[in-house]
């Protein structure tokens, strides 16, 4: 029948792993439609510890061993930790080039005339940009190597699930400037495009990286790690309760484990 591959790709595992983070953020960006304008700072705090704990998971189990894994002897340590210092590398370039507001409200990067709206998107894109290529890298590792396609759904879904409060962090504070709600939403759910988009350019390249795919997992966990150390820790770690994020990261860092160990 015409159109059938295009239809099986659309039902495949590769798609479904590509898509489920994108869904991930716009759902979180959804409460903006049934939420007051501000979102509680207690909550605000649990839900960027929970982020953290699901991405240093995923990061660990999902990235970094199988990196390890992939190698032979003690030899096998050394592709890992050049990708990761290569991935924290990377973010903080990024970090230093481009004007971003924080969750929290705090501002890093040059001096711009961009609106505050604007920053929040570029904020977002920082963050989920990586995630994505840890998520192209997982199925290229699935699809060229001796992966399991069940793990990088896993890791799918672990950064979906990360990425509910980040989206809904995202629109409630453009609601609070003022935005309409299917503006903060809009703002909110296609900063996550960003996600599927940079899982499929690594999975475009999947042939070429397979020989350096240990640096190219550790890459991927080096950036998401900087996210977690650079953006989310600080925000929820300054103030009052600040208690109450290390207890969302507890149970994000549980829940993660969790799903790669039942999954992967």
């Amino acid at each position: 029948m015409p159109g059938q591959p295009g239809a099986l790709f659309f039902m495949s595992p590769v798609f479904t792993a590509l898509m489920i983070p994108f869904l991930g953020t716009a759902l979180g960006s959804a409460f903006v439609f049934f939420m007051k304008r501000d979102m509680p700072a207690m909550l605000q705090k649990v839900l960027l510890g929970f982020a953290s704990g699901v991405m240093v998971a995923a990061s660990v189990w999902s990235l970094l061993i199988p990196a390890i894994e992939m190698g032979q002897g003690t030899s096998a340590v050394v592709p890992p930790v050049i990708g990761l210092l290569a991935g924290f590398a990377f973010l903080l370039l990024i970090d230093y080039i481009t004007p971003h507001i924080h969750p929290s409200g705090s501002t890093e990067g040059p001096q711009s005339r961009l609106s505050r709206t604007a920053k929040l998107a570029l904020a977002v894109t920082i963050h989920n940009f990586p995630e994505g290529m840890a998520v192209g890298v997982a199925i290229a590792g699935a699809l060229t190597a001796d992966f399991n396609m069940a793990g990088a759904l896993a890791l799918s879904l672990g950064i979906a699930i990360q990425n509910v409060p980040e989206g809904a962090i995202i629109s409630m504070p453009l609601r609070a400037e003022g935005n309409s709600r299917w503006k903060a939403f809009g703002i909110g759910a296609l900063s996550g495009i960003v996600e599927p988009i940079g899982g499929a350019l690594v999975l475009l390249l999947a042939t070429s990286i397979l020989g350096i795919m240990p640096y190219m997992l550790a890459f991927a966990a080096g950036a998401m790690l900087y996210v977690v150390v650079e953006e989310l820790v600080p925000d929820y770690s300054q103030g009052k309760h600040s208690n109450l994020g290390t207890i969302g990261f507890a149970l994000g860092f549980a829940l993660m484990m969790v799903l790669d160990v039942v999954l992967g």
